[in-house]
């Protein structure tokens, strides 16, 4: 209203309105702007609500039952008689035991806390040869091959059908043997090493395949001292297995179970020697629980040679790296018991 009056009376002075709206504007060129008495200009068409269109009583109706209400009629006591009486007690969960976890029911230490070490009666510089005793006793390879995971069956079917393919049948057999009699060449030819029998380890060298091997493990046979056992029967006492141990010896100052394997394709880790950890911790088991043999063992060594010569990969493993094979072993002999 103020606005309103306020231009007509400068409607009322000849062109007053005209030098209100034009000079100061054009001299510093400002948007033209224009000025109006209308209350609005544009008008935007307006929204039908569509809460309009519901029944309000019926609505208000509906928002007064279930605010009406504080408290539920059902409670979780009453909830849960109902479930047990439609589906029976819940059942309790129990998660699944992982392999790696597990503990085996017959535990066995890996030392032996009893054995008394007495001083060498025989000569230290022969390495001790204990003939293996043929029993009842089921032998440590024996337990690991009837105990195979469902995995590892299907990949070692799976590679016996794919050469069985390229060689035949009795190829296959043929191949198979001779890569049992390579690893009894190259396993007599590295006693011969140990036992300084230069003669024997020549004559064996001649052999392009175990000369390989022997080139192989090199730098391997550097690293060897003072070797306590060559191809050595051993038995565990109270658990009752037996098995042929290839080496024991100081590999950089440490004791150990030496496993000797040959293999045409590398295996850089210990993880690619599939259960040969596990066979060098239940040797080493065997060892400290049998009294034929006056000291203990508590490291293993995997070495795996190659057929061409290539650097070997010898796989250390330390105390405690063996005290958790010899749990798995543990495990896989129960497994075999069982099953037997």
């Amino acid at each position: 209203l103020v606005r309103m009056q306020f231009l007509q009376i400068l409607s009322r002075k000849p062109g007053s309105l005209e030098v209100l709206l034009q000079i100061p504007f054009c001299q510093k060129q400002f948007p033209y702007t224009c000025l109006s008495t209308s209350a609005c200009v544009y008008s935007k068409k307006k929204k039908g609500n569509s809460y309009d269109q519901v029944d309000q009583e019926k609505y208000k109706n509906l928002v007064h039952s279930v605010t009406s209400y504080k408290t539920s009629a059902q409670t979780p006591e009453t909830i849960l008689e109902e479930d047990n009486l439609l589906y029976g007690p819940p059942a309790k969960h129990t998660p699944p035991i992982k392999a790696g976890t597990r503990t085996p029911k017959n535990w066995v230490p890996l030392i032996n806390p009893s054995k008394r070490i007495l001083p060498v009666s025989s000569d230290p510089n022969v390495p001790m040869k204990i003939r293996l005793q043929r029993t009842k006793m089921p032998s440590v390879t024996r337990i690991l091959q009837q105990t195979l995971s469902p995995q590892q069956v299907f990949y070692l079917e799976r590679w016996k059908q794919k050469m069985i393919e390229e060689l035949g049948k009795e190829g296959f057999e043929e191949y198979s043997k001779n890569l049992f009699l390579q690893g009894e060449l190259f396993h007599s030819a590295l006693e011969s090493i140990f036992l300084s029998e230069e003669t024997a380890a020549r004559d064996q060298g001649e052999d392009d395949v175990v000369a390989g091997y022997l080139s192989s493990v090199g730098r391997v046979l550097e690293d060897i001292s003072e070797v306590k056992a060559l191809e050595s029967g051993v038995h565990h006492e109270s658990l009752q297995y037996l098995g042929l141990v290839d080496c024991v010896a100081k590999y950089r100052g440490q004791l150990c179970v030496i496993d000797w394997k040959t293999s045409e394709k590398p295996k850089p880790f210990l993880q690619n020697t599939y259960d040969n950890p596990l066979q060098v911790a239940a040797y080493i088991g065997a060892i400290n629980h049998d009294a034929n043999y006056d000291f203990q063992v508590r490291c293993g060594l995997v070495v795996v040679a190659y057929k061409d010569g290539s650097p070997a990969h010898p796989h250390f493993m330390d105390p405690d790296l063996c005290s958790q094979y010899w749990n798995k072993w543990l495990l896989r002999l129960e497994e075999y018991m069982d099953k037997n």
